[in-house]
């Protein structure tokens, strides 16, 4: 019998859904048992219900092809037979909420990539290095939901991967005025250009509800918890602009941003990026990049092309930090959008919290 917990994938059908089952094909932690997904792909096999629908740029792992995908609305027959949730169903945002905690009811821990829940207060958004605090608030949605063991826990939303992380590396010196733009890959919409020829050789300066989750997401992971549910950080504020561009994979952000201790060199910011440990690094979880951040010193880097699969995709590239005329300091971040922007960064979650003791057999 194995020793691996057992996942299912909700959602499963999906770019997202597909990459988890990528990541999770050799995991030693983690082993995945069930796909479910729509009922119009419920009771085929895996790879039948995909077709020629898989987007990944390796091939189907062999051990899912023959699973049968099983209807994602069949809560309790499909939490029978695992241990924890990974989500990334496509539905409405009421629905996603209410299947979610269906699920959790279930006593079946979930980790979501989904952003239905990411702004319920006793719900962790996490980013494993920045804020794994943040999971004690799961003892008291717990309580909220009349569960032992099922939770919902969420990571937030990969437009934000390239600059929170650095700015929580800089808190010493107080972030209070942010600028960002971030340019999206496709993926990220979960196309190819397969799927949306359209793209190629185009840019669209818009993409719906992006830049109100760039510019608020990090204050609920840099908030604190209180009273049983986390209270957002006040600081830094920040306006976005949000803008898909033709890449495949890859968000690159240009960040700039005021202190309130003006640092006293470039050469410290840097090193706090490079230095930074957090905790997967310390707990060694089996996915954790062994060096978070990355700091090129060329003029011409990140690139997605040459940087985007850094620590397999789970670590981050900033490049071109200097002083700005108007701000403090400026700064170009990249980082991976469906690894550590999405399905990757649920694995890592779900790594930090079977190690924290919340997911563990049923």
């Amino acid at each position: 019998m194995s020793e691996k917990l057992k996942a299912a994938i909700l959602g499963g059908t999906g770019m997202v859904g597909q990459r988890f089952i990528s990541l999770l094909a050799d995991h030693p932690w983690f082993e995945v048992s069930v796909i479910a997904a729509s009922p119009r792909s419920a009771g085929k096999t895996y790879e039948e219900a995909v077709g020629g629908r898989w987007k990944m740029d390796t091939p189907m792992p062999e051990k899912v092809k023959k699973l049968v995908v099983q209807n994602v609305s069949d809560v309790e027959k499909v939490a029978s037979q695992v241990d924890f949730c990974f989500s990334a169903v496509d539905m409405s945002k009421d629905e996603i909420r209410a299947i979610e905690e269906e699920y959790a009811r279930t006593e079946t821990p979930v980790v979501s990539n989904n952003s239905a829940h990411r702004w319920t207060p006793d719900v962790p958004m996490i980013i494993p290095e920045v804020n794994p605090e943040h999971a004690e608030v799961i003892e008291f949605q717990k309580k909220r939901l009349g569960t032992e063991r099922g939770f919902i826990a969420v990571k937030p939303n990969c437009s934000i991967q390239s600059y929170a992380p650095v700015l929580y590396c800089w808190r010493e010196f107080e972030p209070k005025e942010v600028v960002v733009s971030t340019y999206q890959a496709i993926s990220g919409a979960g196309k190819t250009f397969k799927d949306w020829p359209e793209m190629e050789g185009n840019v669209i300066p818009f993409i719906s509800g992006e830049e109100e989750k760039s510019e608020k997401e990090p204050l609920k992971i840099y908030g604190h918890i209180e009273n049983g549910v986390i209270v957002n950080a006040t600081m830094p504020r920040i306006t976005s602009q949000c803008i898909r561009i033709p890449v495949l994979n890859g968000h690159t952000a240009t960040v700039f941003v005021n202190f309130g201790k003006k640092p006293e060199s470039k050469d410290i910011l840097i090193k706090r990026l490079v230095e930074y440990e957090g905790e997967p690094q310390r707990l060694g979880l089996p996915s954790a990049p062994k060096q978070f951040i990355q700091y090129f010193t060329e003029d011409n880097r990140p690139q997605i092309k040459l940087d985007v699969d850094y620590e397999r995709g789970f670590g981050i590239s900033i490049g071109r930090l200097r002083e700005d005329s108007l701000f403090d300091y400026k700064f170009v971040g990249l980082s991976h959008n469906t690894v550590r922007g999405a399905a990757g960064g649920a694995v890592l979650c779900a790594e930090l919290l079977k190690a924290k003791g919340y997911i563990n057999r049923k």
